[in-house]
């Protein structure tokens, strides 16, 4: 496997990241599964996992933790997120010195690892200055808890922002971002990307299949994830409709290349100069193979011209589908 470095950090980490959202009750439940899943991508090259304390409310990281436990954790580049809600009270929620501090021993506690190799702020948030933020992610850093820290889902000014803050007070940099990015969702080609290439951080894309839209399924609205999130999939509304469209046309060009719809999507993403590796979460077994083949896929600039011409480049195909949102992360969440 061709291997990238993380922005500027020396760090080589596989094109593809073993996203580990669907691990767990929000997708699957089986543990043992899930590990042989995690196992299997391992054996495969894969180097770089990512996951969330507030994925399964802890349950994924626990199921990673056991899964790296013993010789593998040394191998693998750990990379986890906080600001999610993670209870009932106000404060258990966010970006702040004192929740930060706080939940970054959960999840250390989750993994079954003494240091996480990318923690990183799953969202912005208005209420909490970046410099609280940074300052408090700079001191687990030098006490060796967290080796480099990120950001997830910035717009482009607030990670140019926290560039400037940690320049200012000498607090540690964002490496990297992790941004929605795939076919139907190329809005950040206008500004975050150049702005992560400006200053030399990596990038990890999430849902480079778009959350369903781009596996090559007929009907991404009889998905599990439909059922969990239904506006996104509801086909009465003309946003999705236009994806459906927009789907059909890029499957043709999957097949006049002869490859699928998912290895389109994934080559795609990783390809992009800015971009370092894409997330991929698969649930099951056949999820994770169906994806592993997409380093290996050559996309020629004919297929990448077509692909233009369906979407064109910083086009989000719904313009109101940026795939910024997620209920556990909205603000109301808090107050479960």
């Amino acid at each position: 496997m061709d291997y990238r470095t993380l922005g500027r950090t020396g760090t080589k980490v596989s094109p593809l990241c073993l996203g580990a959202m669907m691990f767990g009750a929000w997708g699957n439940e089986d543990h043992d599964e899930s590990i042989r899943i995690i196992h299997r991508a391992l054996d495969a090259g894969i180097n770089f996992i990512d996951t969330a304390d507030v994925y399964s409310r802890g349950e994924s990281e626990e199921i990673v933790g056991k899964a790296l436990a013993g010789a593998r954790r040394d191998n693998v580049v750990l990379a986890t997120k906080v600001h999610g809600t993670m209870g009932d009270d106000p404060n258990e929620f966010g970006n702040s010195r004192r929740w930060i501090r706080r939940e970054v021993e959960n999840s250390l506690r989750r993994l079954g690892t003494d240091w996480i190799d990318l923690y990183q702020i799953h969202r912005p948030e208005e209420d909490t200055d970046i410099d609280e933020t940074l300052g408090v992610l700079t001191d687990l850093v030098r006490e060796g808890k967290v080796r480099y820290i990120g950001s997830s889902t910035f717009p482009a000014s607030q990670i140019v922002e926290a560039q400037w803050v940690a320049g200012r007070r000498g607090r540690e940099r964002f490496v990297c971002e992790q941004p929605p990015y795939s076919i139907l969702v190329r809005g950040i080609e206008n500004d975050v990307l150049p702005t992560c290439r400006r200053h030399g951080m990596g990038v990890i894309p999430w849902s480079p299949l778009a959350g369903g839209w781009l596996t090559g399924r007929e009907d991404p609205s009889k998905s599990r994830r439909a059922e969990r999130i239904p506006s996104r999939y509801d086909m009465s509304l003309p946003g999705n409709q236009r994806k459906l469209e927009t789907v059909r046309e890029l499957a043709k060009v999957a097949d006049e290349a002869g490859i699928s719809m998912i290895e389109l999507a994934l080559a795609f993403v990783i390809r992009h100069p800015a971009v370092t590796a894409a997330i991929i979460g698969p649930r099951t077994m056949e999820q994770l193979e169906s994806q592993l083949g997409a380093p290996d896929v050559q996309l020629s600039d004919d297929v990448l011209d077509r692909i233009d011409e369906i979407v064109p480049p910083g086009v989000n195909v719904n313009p109101a589908d940026g795939g910024w949102d997620n209920p556990a992360l909205r603000p109301e969440a808090r107050r479960r």
